[in-house]
């Protein structure tokens, strides 16, 4: 509730950065729940459609709101108006989850007793080590997820100042913006359902690779029609990645620790965001940006040849 009015006041940096502090905060209370309780009232069939819904509503409204706020902050400056509209989304939000959502642990339970009322409860630190490093396929969604983010945080982080320092207007920076929001949103529906009936790890592989040549086509470019193209595809390689990889996690976590399992993948995965902006910036001042965003292009590609060589396809795994 409040960042919205210390971004709109903040007389100094250290108050961005508290503001940021507090969304990170929100990220791991919020998101991270409802993410677990869809995967909790889906059951196992629909998991990566479940997946691609959820992801997205959320990335389809972080592309209305990047094109909004774009129009608005070029119409009326960047500050306070852009904001308002972040004072009417944490209203609603919290209100609407007060008044709408139940606890989902009773589906848990549920399917706990369908498999026999196995328990396979583990501690958290086991689970820690089973999600980042032992398990092959947990392990390989988990680097997958920090890649994906990481090249998220290059998008969020560097491209708009890399498409400015190129003579782009903010209302040419706020489409470009959109774009790769909003192509990877719509995708998600499709691509999720999609995981559900061929598989999820060439759908992964197959995204990361994409993402790779999105962002060296965006590195390379000159233009605004090409970069729109590259942000286009990065949408779309990041659409066929995203749900795909939570469905992952849900398929070869037990229900007992399958919402640990889901908060260390989030862990890793949502790193990336910071690794992807530090890592860019300070490529981008030793090299330039052009280098920054193909070195996390090269990043990306390698993260898809990892899981294809370490992920077994855990579609399979769960039918079986």
């Amino acid at each position: 509730l409040p960042v919205p009015l210390l971004l709109i006041w903040a007389p100094t940096w250290g108050w961005i950065v508290a503001a940021n502090v507090l969304l990170g905060v929100n990220q791991g209370l919020c998101w991270s729940t409802t993410v677990i309780m869809k995967i909790d009232l889906v059951g196992p069939a629909r998991r990566g459609l479940a997946m691609g819904l959820n992801e997205a509503a959320g990335y389809l409204a972080v592309a209305m709101t990047a094109l909004a706020t774009g129009w608005i902050a070029a119409a009326a400056g960047l500050r306070p108006a852009p904001f308002f509209l972040g004072i009417a989304y944490a209203g609603l939000g919290l209100g609407a989850s007060v008044l709408l959502v139940r606890e989902t642990r009773g589906h848990v339970d549920h399917e706990m007793v369908q498999r026999s009322g196995a328990n396979t409860t583990s501690s958290w630190r086991s689970v820690f080590w089973r999600t980042s490093v032992g398990d092959p396929s947990l392990s390989a969604a988990s680097q997958a997820g920090l890649v994906n983010n990481l090249n998220d945080g290059l998008a969020w982080g560097l491209l708009p100042l890399f498409y400015a320092a190129h003579g782009l207007s903010i209302g040419e920076i706020a489409v470009l913006a959109a774009a790769y929001p909003g192509v990877w949103g719509i995708s998600q529906i499709a691509t999720g359902a999609l995981s559900d009936r061929i598989g999820r790890k060439g759908l992964i592989v197959a995204g990361l690779l994409l993402q790779g040549v999105a962002l060296a086509v965006i590195a390379l470019g000159t233009s605004f029609e090409i970069w729109l193209g590259g942000a286009i595809a990065l949408g779309l390689g990041t659409g066929m990645v995203y749900p795909t990889l939570i469905a992952t996690i849900a398929d070869v976590a037990a229900p007992d620790w399958r919402a640990s399992a889901v908060g260390v993948y989030r862990l890793w995965r949502d790193l990336g965001f910071a690794l992807g902006a530090v890592l860019a910036g300070i490529v981008a001042d030793l090299a330039g940006m052009p280098a920054a965003i193909g070195l996390v292009a090269l990043l990306t590609v390698g993260s898809g040849v990892i899981v294809a060589r370490r992920m077994p396809e855990t579609l399979v795994r769960r039918v079986a």
